[in-house]
């Protein structure tokens, strides 16, 4: 939260202080500002998006790669639909989990969120 408080704060004094130099030169008697000039604020809009929302983004995306790929028969897992299951079988695309006795269902490797006993080892 404090987080997203900053970045609100930065974009917010970007915004004015952009829109206090366009009104700065329109009051003056030279030519307008430069096309970097004008091209800035938008610049260091994209950095800090790329720094606060993409690259964070992209790294979540390569550690659950990661998880995914070294899944193996027996784990225990908490899919994205809230299932919790042992991973009784495993191919390329599909998961087969065991959610009680002699109950399985067959999901996509993809909707695997995270192993189950993440919560337990806390306590």
């Amino acid at each position: 939260m404090q987080l997203f408080l900053r970045f609100r704060v930065i974009l917010t004094s970007l915004l004015v202080g952009a829109s206090a130099s366009s009104v700065a030169w329109a009051q003056g008697a030279g030519s307008g500002p430069s096309v970097w000039e004008q091209l800035m604020p938008f610049v260091f809009i994209l950095i800090i998006f790329y720094f606060l929302l993409i690259r964070p983004q992209q790294r979540r995306a390569k550690n659950h790669q990661i998880f995914l790929e070294g899944l193996r028969r027996g784990d225990s897992v908490l899919t994205s639909g809230g299932i919790l299951g042992t991973i009784e079988g495993l191919t390329d695309q599909y998961v087969t989990l065991e959610i009680a006795k002699d109950v399985r269902i067959r999901i996509l490797k993809t909707q695997i969120a995270s192993p189950a006993n993440s919560g337990e080892d806390k306590k």
